[in-house]
């Protein structure tokens, strides 16, 4: 492996366990690092709680809903006891409501471990938490010697150490995790963790990354042979689903039905108007209004086409029985997905 080769390079460079990439990244995260607020803490709940947000979510976003979950539930007791109506209705506009779904399970096997897991084997038995989390959780709250792997990682060694085998790929997953737990220092796992992440999303970024003043540059592989761009390699395997959703929206006296998404498809548990999918629509006792018409929604793999229409009637009409009617000023305390969210505002008062 070409890693191999450049790290016997740096064995004269080692000190302890700390290669001159190690040690680079460590001086540049004292100058760089981000100042965030789960980094002024060890409490490991609140910082479960940042790494659980902050998947597939920007920082400024992440941010405000760390915040407004740590209010609500200032102790991992306080998530725990809560309902999942309440906990995706506060995760409501985040997407991804698996992890919220997640969030309260795992919540509640702190709450009957007695405390916060601080092994990694105990941590990766938590609902929704994999490798990099458990690493995450596991390095900055007890110091364990464990490297985190997450997307900015790849990229940074992909392209310092010139390695083309897909990140992906069985055996790209494996060797990039070999790669990362050998350049960690032992003594300070926690600040260099956060230092190739923030590395990663700061210099070394997937577009145009800071090169001309990389602390890394003179040993950069991809540089060296004009392969920035190149690397990491990923393989093109995801098939994309397309779904046409029509959904009416009824207005009857004041009220209109919802129902809850059940399990084993998107939005689980999420609440949304009346769907209409792979069938027709049926003749109701008034005028449909189309309100908007295919409304673009992408998910991980899939993609979302909806029309919305509005039903404006002073007669109930029959709906399956798992539809409930609600007054309509009440929709906000249904967790709702963000589509339904943007269709909502097509409503007219």
């Amino acid at each position: 492996m070409v890693w191999k080769e450049k790290m016997k390079k740096e064995e004269n460079c080692f000190q302890g366990n700390n290669s001159t990439f190690s040690l680079a990244l460590l001086r540049w995260f004292k100058e760089n690092g981000r100042s965030l607020p789960w980094r002024e803490t060890i409490d490991p709940y609140a910082i479960w709680l940042s790494e659980v947000i902050l998947q597939q979510t920007r920082i400024q976003q992440g941010w405000v809903y760390w915040e407004r979950f740590l209010e609500r539930f200032p102790k991992v007791e306080d998530l725990a006891s809560a309902s999942e109506d309440e906990v995706l209705r506060l995760w409501q506009g985040l997407g991804y409501y698996s992890r919220a779904r997640n969030l309260h399970k795992a919540a509640k096997q702190v709450v009957e471990h007695g405390s916060f897991p601080n092994t990694m084997e105990e941590l990766k038995q938590l609902k929704g938490v994999g490798d990099y989390t458990a690493a995450a959780i596991g390095s900055i709250s007890f110091n364990l010697p464990v490297a985190v792997v997450d997307g900015n990682v790849y990229r940074v060694l992909a392209r310092y150490f010139g390695i083309s085998t897909p990140i992906n790929a069985p055996e790209g997953k494996k060797e990039f995790a070999q790669l990362a737990q050998s350049l960690l220092p032992q003594s300070e796992p926690s600040a260099y963790n956060q230092a190739i992440m923030d590395f990663g999303a700061i210099q070394c970024t997937p577009a145009s990354p800071r090169c001309l003043i990389c602390p890394l540059a003179e040993t950069c592989e991809a540089l060296r042979s004009g392969k920035v761009d190149e690397l990491p390699v990923k393989l093109k395997n995801l098939k994309i689903k397309t779904r046409h959703l029509e959904y009416v929206y009824i207005r009857c006296q004041g009220q209109t039905a919802i129902h809850r998404r059940s399990a084993g498809d998107i939005w689980q548990g999420l609440w949304e108007p009346l769907l209409f999918e792979d069938q027709p629509i049926p003749t109701f006792d008034a005028p449909l209004q189309l309100l908007k018409k295919d409304v673009k929604h992408i998910l991980t793999h899939q993609r979302l086409l909806a029309d919305f229409y509005l039903l404006d009637t002073e007669k109930r009409p029959v709906l399956p029985e798992e539809y409930i009617w609600v007054d309509e000023a009440a929709l906000d305390q249904y967790a709702l997905p963000r589509l339904i969210e943007l269709l909502l505002e097509a409503l007219p008062h």
